[in-house]
């Protein structure tokens, strides 16, 4: 032990892993770490890897479904013992070709063969058909949509969700805008639909950073929310309930799901395939901005 203090010996964790076949690392993929509904999935992961004697690597792929594909292979030859991709912006192909070569694998709100990956969706489309259910109780009739990437499956499934609920009611979506999902894309998409000439008294976004852009336009026009216009929108990450109005939205545990996707993880790792999908229902979570104050 003297010879180590003086010599500062580390062990080889190179050689370790391949003398077990293990890295002790476990990728974790994200689409933007901009974005705050991603750095509390990161935590929650973290926070399960650690007591089973894993480290996570994150990477960020900047909403770039090429740089993604990149980032697996990279993952890949560094013989990660798994990866954890949280909505996958590749086509199911390239996505499931590259993913079945990894040692174990969990989608986050991405479907996939249990012979590939384990999964863990939010049903956004339930939490839509919520959210217009509400609007319309409101008397709300005039509903537009601020979507996401079209590579996006939850957009996907959150535009199924309204779609659906309004043709529940004899309605029709108004106006289906697509924008980047940050508070740029919601500035953009807000000038979109005041410039449209479009009657328009609700408005749902793909997720809170595009509502809180199209809040600041909102106001800027002196348009007043939610009396003219209400405004819903997706993940409750923290400045939803900080923003003038309160934003009403749709809460995910992210922390929780990170944590899930981890301990599903390392399931497949050790081969105990318990856990191969789970599907997590989304809380309307209501404030000003639709309710009034």
């Amino acid at each position: 032990m003297a010879a180590v203090r003086e010599l500062d010996y580390r062990p080889n964790t190179l050689a370790k892993g391949l003398k077990i076949a293990r890295s002790g690392i476990v990728g974790l993929i994200v689409p933007d770490i901009v974005n705050p509904f991603f750095p509390e999935i990161i935590r929650g992961a973290e926070l399960a890897a650690r007591p089973a004697g894993y480290t996570l690597l994150c990477c960020n792929v900047v909403e770039d479904p090429a740089r993604e594909e990149e980032v697996l292979e990279t993952l890949l030859n560094r013989r990660v013992d798994g990866v954890i991709i949280c909505s996958a912006r590749m086509s199911d192909k390239r996505l499931f070709d590259t993913v079945k070569r990894c040692k174990a694998a969990v989608l986050i709100n991405r479907s996939a063969p249990k012979s590939i990956a384990g999964t863990i969706e939010v049903d956004y489309r339930r939490g839509m058909i919520a959210a217009v259910d509400h609007l319309v109780r409101n008397d709300r009739r005039h509903i537009a949509y601020a979507g996401g990437h079209a590579t996006s499956r939850g957009d996907q499934q959150r535009r199924q969700g309204i779609l659906e609920a309004l043709d529940g009611h004899g309605l029709e979506l108004v106006l289906d805008v697509p924008c980047s999902p940050d508070i740029q894309g919601g500035v953009a998409g807000a000038t979109a639909f005041l410039d449209s000439g479009r009657q328009i008294d609700a408005i749902i976004c793909y997720n809170d950073l595009i509502a809180i852009g199209l809040l600041g336009v909102l106001k800027e026009r002196s348009i007043a929310i939610p009396h003219d216009i209400a405004v819903i929108g997706c993940d409750d990450i923290l400045a939803a309930s900080l923003v003038n109005p309160p934003l009403s939205t749709l809460r995910v545990a992210k922390e929780d799901l990170g944590a899930a996707a981890m301990r599903m993880l390392i399931d497949r790792i050790d081969q105990r395939h318990i856990q191969q999908g789970i599907v997590i229902e989304p809380e309307l979570v209501l404030r000003a901005s639709t309710e009034g104050p």
